[in-house]
């Protein structure tokens, strides 16, 4: 396949993907062809354009934005205020008097849009290239902000034949609310500044000097104007038309959009909307409505620099100010201790909010949040409510004296709380004990991997925990059939079989049992390790730090995550209660070192083996001392790879590292020759 032809597929896959959520191929086959256009692109650095997948990380970084005249002027339109019916009944009146129309005359039809909150974007294509993204800037002039548009992947670098020699595509870059949560997550667990909302968070991405930093934001656009068309011979007649031809070139349009008839119609779409405006994936604060017809709006004109024809309907605000009047602690489900404000009731985003997260200690002191404040509180969608800030006030801002303290012990359990010096969270480090985290103790306790309870999912854990039935994890050993054929929706076989899979799971190995316990840092590898390192659970259990960092693999970090576990009465006497029921396993002597052939050696599984399971693999290579991990880099030692085996298998020849079928793995296991 040439250059071409691969910049062509990954474009489609890319549009299927970003564009219309329909993903034709696994991400794994993506990877694998944009890598195959790297690599020729590398060979023949001639042949490379600005228009190609490669090219949307960004350039280097620029030391300002370049001024941009607009062609034509990105105007803004008038905002309707009155958020009833009424509003949109305004807007029809206005409209139809401009026009001379009647009482009789006919409805008029509109486009009826919705209004995205972000940042407003002209992209200019010549000859169906992008050579220009500008911001809107004052309507006259703009900042050009290409390199860091380039990196939003629904946006199109070239467009389809057919399409206009000169077109500016007008539209609003945004962030969806769940990639917004998740930036911010990273960045408070990074101990960074968060974002106050997704348009400040989309603003900043797009003002980024830096494009590498700009490709790292997860940027969206919708496309639903224009500014300067050079020839377009079959240029539609309709607002509507328009978008349409947009989506056939390959922008992404609002889906909702709707033509519809008269002040009625219009009025039937804001309340159609916003019933549905908190499960949108992003943020709006209204509609917008459009004269569809081009002549008409084109007869229309403008008033005071606005157009005659357009308005933008609002919803009430989701942000709004309220006091707090204190501040409490949650638990999660994981442990996490999150500070939360205690608010005077207010109404936000179409419900009454009396509790916004601060997220942790560290967000509270840089937003300078103390008790009596006066806080701005948002929510949006189905996003937890959160203070964002603070009205500024006349007492001076000094460095941070709080109100507030974390607290020592879980306000739960009794638990000590910890907070890792890497880490911006407090946890509790009483996982197996803690209410607040009883169901997920419970679920990672069952997992496959851990002690393999099967028929013990999501919704008996719920029905278990919240019908106060299991309180501790020892207690899944006293369930009989009688009071687990009682719940909800289960049969008396469905019973049977899990009391059966309890009976079994009893009998388990010691990295399993560790595993189960879901102490902090501890996966299967490192639970395996411990295992081979010790031979039995009382060793580990009464460690000392310094013990634990002679275990292979098993920092500073990991060793006092263990040593805090163990440390807290309530998590011991849950694992006697566990082996009181009979949980156990083979303990043995620690296996010395030089007895494990492959110790210190990494490998990496690809591909389909034979007559191995790719975790029957794994336990024979770890059991032989070896680390198994699941990437490829230039400390991987061997790659295993079985049949269709894919990108792992390339980057491994291309690092010229060993790489081994089935028969080859077992030369190097203890026992090769009995195989």
């Amino acid at each position: 396949m040439n250059i071409e032809a691969l910049r062509a597929q990954l474009e489609r896959w890319m549009h299927q993907y970003y564009v219309l959520d329909a993903p034709e191929v696994p991400d794994a086959e993506y990877d694998r062809v944009f890598q195959q256009l790297q690599a020729l692109e590398a060979a023949h650095p001639e042949l490379v354009t600005p228009d190609s997948p490669t090219q949307r990380v960004g350039g280097a970084p620029l030391g300002q934005f370049a001024t941009v005249r607009h062609a034509v002027p990105m105007l803004s339109i008038r905002t309707e205020t009155d958020t009833e019916a009424s509003g949109a009944a305004a807007f029809d009146t206005r409209v139809r008097k401009e026009l001379g129309l009647k009482e009789s005359d006919p409805p008029v039809a509109y486009m009826a849009e919705l209004k995205f909150d972000g940042l407003a974007m002209n992209l200019r294509y010549e000859q169906g290239r992008l050579v220009r993204a500008a911001t809107r800037g004052d309507g006259e002039q703009g900042e050009d902000v290409t390199q860091n548009v380039r990196t939003i992947r629904q946006i199109p670098l070239r467009l389809p034949a057919g399409a206009p020699e000169v077109l500016e595509v007008r539209g609003e870059v945004y962030m969806r609310r769940d990639d917004f949560e998740k930036l911010n997550e990273r960045q408070r667990e990074a101990g960074g500044k968060s974002f106050v909302n997704p348009r400040n968070a989309a603003a900043g991405a797009v003002r980024q000097l830096d494009p590498a930093i700009a490709a790292q934001r997860p940027l969206s656009f919708f496309a639903y104007g224009w500014g300067e068309v050079q020839g377009w011979p079959d240029e539609p007649p309709t607002q509507d038309g328009v978008l349409a031809a947009f989506a056939a070139f390959g922008f992404p349009v609002d889906p909702h959009r709707a033509v519809v008839q008269g002040a009625e119609g219009l009025a039937a779409f804001h309340a159609r909307i916003g019933a549905l405006r908190d499960r949108l994936p992003f943020d709006i604060d209204g509609v917008v409505y459009k004269v569809n017809a081009l002549a008409l709006q084109q007869q229309l004109g403008f008033v005071t620099r606005e157009p005659r024809w357009a308005v933008a309907h609002k919803y009430p605000a989701q942000e709004q100010m309220t006091q707090v009047v204190g501040i409490d602690v949650q638990v999660g489900r994981t442990g996490k201790l999150t500070p939360v404000a205690r608010l005077a009731p207010v109404f936000v985003g179409g419900v009454t909010v009396t509790n916004a997260t601060l997220h942790n200690l560290f967000e509270l002191r840089r937003k300078d949040v103390r008790v009596g404040d006066t806080a701005i509180v948002r929510r949006a969608g189905d996003v937890i409510p959160e203070v964002v800030g603070t009205v500024a006030t006349e007492r001076p801002r000094r460095p941070y004296v709080s109100n507030f303290h974390m607290p020592r012990q879980c306000p739960v359990c009794g638990s000590a709380v910890v907070r890792e010096k890497t880490e911006v969270n407090h946890r509790c480090s009483g996982g197996l004990f803690c209410a607040a985290q009883r169901k997920e103790a419970l679920l990672h306790f069952a997992q496959r991997r851990a002690m393999d309870i099967e028929g013990l999912g999501d919704k008996l854990v719920d029905q278990l925990v919240e019908g106060g039935i299991i309180r501790t994890l020892p207690e899944l050993y006293r369930l009989g059939v009688a009071k687990l054929a009682a719940l909800e929706r289960m049969a008396d076989k469905s019973a049977q079989n899990l009391v059966e899979a309890l009976e079994r799971s009893k009998q388990t190995t010691l990295p399993r049992f560790l595993f189960g316990l879901g102490i902090r840092h501890v996966g299967e590898a490192t639970a395996k390790d411990l295992a081979r390192h010790f031979g039995a659970l009382d060793p580990i259990m009464d460690a000392t730090v310094e013990q634990l960092l002679e275990v292979n693999d098993v920092g500073p970090i990991v060793a006092q995550a263990i040593r805090t576990f163990f440390d807290q009465p309530h998590n011991r006497e849950v694992v006697e209660q566990l082996r009181a029921a009979g949980v156990h396993w083979p303990e043995g002597p620690p296996a010395p070192r030089a007895l494990l052939p492959l110790a210190g050696k990494t490998f990496v599984l690809t591909g389909t083996l034979p007559t191995l399971s790719r975790e029957e693999a794994k336990e024979l290579l770890e059991a032989a001392g070896a680390k198994v991990a699941g990437s490829v880099s230039k400390k991987t030692d061997y790659v295993v790879a079985g049949a269709e085996a894919g990108s792992k298998l390339e980057k491994a020849q291309a690092l010229g590292i060993a790489v081994l079928d089935e028969d080859g793995l077992r030369q190097l296991l203890p026992d090769a020759a009995g195989g």
